[in-house]
C-alpha cells in the first residue's frame, strides 16, 4: 500500500536498487521526495545476502517511512532485474499505486569482482542481464508508457568506468551507457532527458580502510564521495532547472584521478 498525504498531485519518480540505507538509491529516493515527488523503489534481497555487506531487513520499510515524513507517497517492491519480465511488471505496479512514472533514475546492478581470465560465463551473463539488459527493458517500458508533458520526462542512469578487475561489471555499466544515451534521441519526440551520472566511488561501506586511503590521496578535494553528493546531482537532473541537460555521460567525483 501507499503512504502519504491526499493533496495536490505529485509527480512519480521509480528508482531501482534501493536495498541499503547506506546506498546511493537511498539518497536518491530522500532526495526525491524531500522536492516534491512521490518514488516508487525496488530492492532485491537475494544480492545483499551474497554480498559482504549482507542483507540489511527492514531497510525498506525505514526507508519509506523516512519518505513518507517528508510528505512523498512510496511504494517498495522486491524486483529481480534479471528476469526479463519484471519491468513490465514493475511498472504495472507503480502505475496501479502511485501514478504514471515521470522520472526512471536506474541505481541497481550487479558487481562482483573478477578479471579478464577468471570471469566465468554465468557471471558474465548475469551482470549484462542486470546491468544492460534491464536497463534496455526499463527505459523502453518507460517509453512506451510516459504520457507526461512534453519536456518533464527524466531518464537517469548511474554509471562506472571501473573495468580492471571487475570486468563483467565495467564492461556491463559501458553498456548501460550507450543504451542510456541512444535513448536522448530515441524518445525524443516525448520531450524526455536522458542522462549517465557516474559518480566515482563512492564509499557506501564496500571500501577496506587501505582502499578508502588511496581514493582520498586520488582526490583534489582530500575526500571519498557520499551517496548524497549524487543524489543532488539526481535531483537538479529530475528538476525543471535540469531540463536543457540531455544526452549526457556526467562526471560527479570530485575530480578524482
Amino acid at each position: 500500500m501507499s503512504d502519504g498525504t491526499v493533496g495536490e498531485r505529485r509527480p512519480v519518480a521509480l528508482v531501482t536498487g534501493a536495498g541499503r540505507s547506506a546506498g546511493i538509491a537511498a539518497s536518491v529516493v530522500l532526495r526525491l521526495a524531500r522536492d516534491g515527488w512521490d518514488v516508487a523503489f525496488t530492492h532485491w534481497t537475494p544480492y545483499d545476502a551474497r554480498m559482504e555487506w549482507g542483507a540489511e531487513p527492514g531497510a525498506a520499510g525505514a526507508l519509506r517511512e523516512r519518505a513518507a515524513d517528508l510528505g512523498a507517497r512510496t511504494y517498495a517492491v522486491e524486483a529481480d532485474l534479471a528476469d526479463p519480465a519484471a519491468p513490465a511488471r514493475l511498472f504495472d505496479a507503480a502505475e496501479r499505486e502511485l501514478g504514471g512514472v515521470t522520472a526512471l533514475v536506474l541505481c541497481h546492478c550487479e558487481s562482483v569482482d573478477s578479471g579478464l581470465l577468471d570471469t566465468t560465463v554465468e557471471s558474465f551473463d548475469l551482470h549484462f542481464a542486470v546491468n544492460a539488459r534491464a536497463t534496455w527493458l526499463l527505459i523502453r517500458e518507460y517509453g512506451l508508457r510516459f504520457r507526461g508533458t512534453h519536456g518533464t520526462g527524466r531518464v537517469i542512469s548511474l554509471t562506472s568506468d571501473h573495468t580492471v578487475g571487475n570486468l563483467p561489471y565495467g564492461a556491463s555499466k559501458g553498456a548501460m551507457d550507450r543504451i542510456t544515451l541512444a535513448a536522448a534521441r530515441e524518445l525524443a519526440h516525448l520531450g524526455v532527458t536522458c542522462n549517465a551520472v557516474n559518480p566515482g566511488p563512492v564509499d557506501t561501506g564496500w571500501m577496506s580502510e587501505e582502499h578508502r586511503a588511496d581514493m582520498v590521496r586520488a582526490t583534489p578535494l582530500g575526500r571519498l564521495g557520499v551517496p548524497g553528493d549524487c543524489a543532488n546531482l539526481v535531483g537538479f537532473l529530475c528538476s525543471a532547472e535540469g531540463g536543457w541537460v540531455n544526452g549526457q555521460l556526467l562526471l560527479s567525483n570530485g575530480g578524482i584521478g
